[in-house]
């Protein structure tokens, strides 16, 4: 990619800083005059298909009264979510204006940004009859458009391959109408909307077309941007699928008066942050190749909450079912016993889990670190000169796979005389893996 279509100049340069400056005016405007109308449907308990995404149901708003928190703290607490998911949207992206002017992939994500910031307020009030619906919609639809379009071009900024404009207007041009005219919206094709099934084709495409991407065309530098953007998004899925599954199995999360629901979206409300601020570290390009261990911690404490989660679950079940017959207060040492267990199988564990993740996802990285304890190992114990070169020219091989390497060796006999004299250079080169020759 030349540096010429990476950059914005001229003109192009101060079209776009005015263009993202007039979005982030408008998206505050629209955000601040549809607070109001926010603040109500939070505070309105509501039934049927026209609620907002976080509206209560009567059921849910008696339970929460009951316990003191609705609708103040429940509306304060939404509310000031919200600001802030505002505010750290709006400042990642002046911060990647300020730091990226003239980068045309960085101006993207920035208006992308801007127009993530109101999520809340303006799929809610979009979605309810009220003065500020439409400006709300349209903010709706321009988020819709760049989130595709993001994908598709990150990190670079180019269509890779370039079919993949085709896919990206296709879903432009089946989105709009759905989102502007009301009487599509109910269009149904075997029980879901036309929409959707667009929606879930462009995003296979998308998914795709980045893996290939990321292990064809993209550098290390564009790789490490790609894992902090698509760990941004897993989180938010992941957590949002996860949220899903007991609400779908378990019948009493689906009850009206269950404030399951509530509880989840106040979590997943936090979780969206991850998505701004993995987009500030890739564009900005600070701590890129921190990303690494934070994927690997996790995987591994993820890995490791399942997984004390369920033995927890099983051994109170299990020793509820063994006591019954021999102890009344069953429940109580079942408790204890299976806190104990697990405070007992935490280190353990967690060891078993990490030894495996680094094998399955960082072999090289393992292989590595395998390589160089054995090689510290041996260096205690090995006097031969000689093998001791062999085995660290091994080791370098192993480990960083250079294309050549050279080894200077000092003289013994100089050393002993106390004289100086040239050190010995020797070359290696390592055309292929695996094989090492002597030059």
């Amino acid at each position: 990619m030349s540096i010429d279509k990476a950059r914005l100049q001229g003109r192009w340069l101060l079209l776009a800083r005015g263009a993202w400056f007039t979005l982030v005016v408008l998206t505050l405007a629209i955000f601040f005059a549809s607070l109001p109308t926010y603040i109500a449907l939070l505070q309105t308990p509501c039934a049927g298909p026209e609620c907002g995404y976080i509206q209560l149901s009567p059921e849910q708003a008696e339970t929460l009264k009951g316990m003191g928190l609705f609708p103040g703290a429940f509306t304060a607490y939404t509310v000031a979510l919200t600001c802030v998911l505002m505010v750290v949207c709006l400042v990642v992206s002046m911060v990647i204006i300020w730091r990226r002017p003239d980068d045309r992939m960085a101006f993207i994500v920035a208006i992308f940004l801007a127009t993530l910031s109101p999520f809340n307020v303006m799929f809610n009030v979009s979605a309810s009859p009220s003065p500020w619906q439409i400006p709300n919609e349209c903010l709706s639809f321009l988020f819709v458009t760049l989130l595709p379009l993001i994908l598709a071009l990150f990190p670079s900024g180019q269509f890779v391959p370039r079919w993949m404009r085709w896919p990206v207007i296709a879903f432009l041009v089946m989105q709009a109408p759905f989102t502007f005219v009301q009487g599509l919206a109910t269009l149904q094709v075997s029980a879901l909307s036309l929409s959707f099934f667009v929606s879930i084709g462009v995003c296979a495409i998308l998914v795709v077309v980045q893996w290939y991407r990321y292990r064809r065309v993209s550098s290390p530098l564009e790789r490490q941007q790609t894992k902090w953007v698509v760990f941004g998004f897993a989180v938010f899925v992941i957590s949002d699928f996860i949220g899903t599954v007991p609400f779908l199995l378990f019948p009493v999360a689906a009850s009206p008066n269950s404030l399951y629901l509530p509880a989840y979206a106040a979590v997943e409300g936090i979780l969206i942050l991850f998505i701004p601020l993995s987009f500030g570290f890739a564009m900005l390009r600070s701590r890129l190749w921190e990303i690494d261990a934070i994927i690997n911690r996790t995987l591994v404490y993820g890995v490791l909450t399942a997984s004390l989660a369920l033995i927890y679950i099983g051994l109170i079940f299990g020793l509820q079912a063994l006591l019954r017959g021999f102890i009344s207060q069953n429940n109580s040492v079942a408790v204890v016993i299976s806190t104990l267990a697990i405070v007992a199988l935490i280190q353990p564990l967690r060891r078993r889990i990490q030894r495996t993740i680094d094998r399955r996802f960082y072999r090289s990285k393992y292989d590595a670190a395998k390589t160089l304890s054995t090689f510290s190992a041996t260096l205690r114990n090995e006097v031969d000169l000689e093998q001791l070169s062999e085995q660290l020219l091994t080791v370098i091989q192993e480990t960083m796979q250079p294309a050549h390497i050279s080894l200077w060796l000092r003289q013994p006999e100089s050393y002993r005389k106390g004289k100086t004299s040239p050190l010995s250079k020797i070359d290696y080169d390592v055309p292929e893996k695996g094989k090492t020759h002597v030059r």
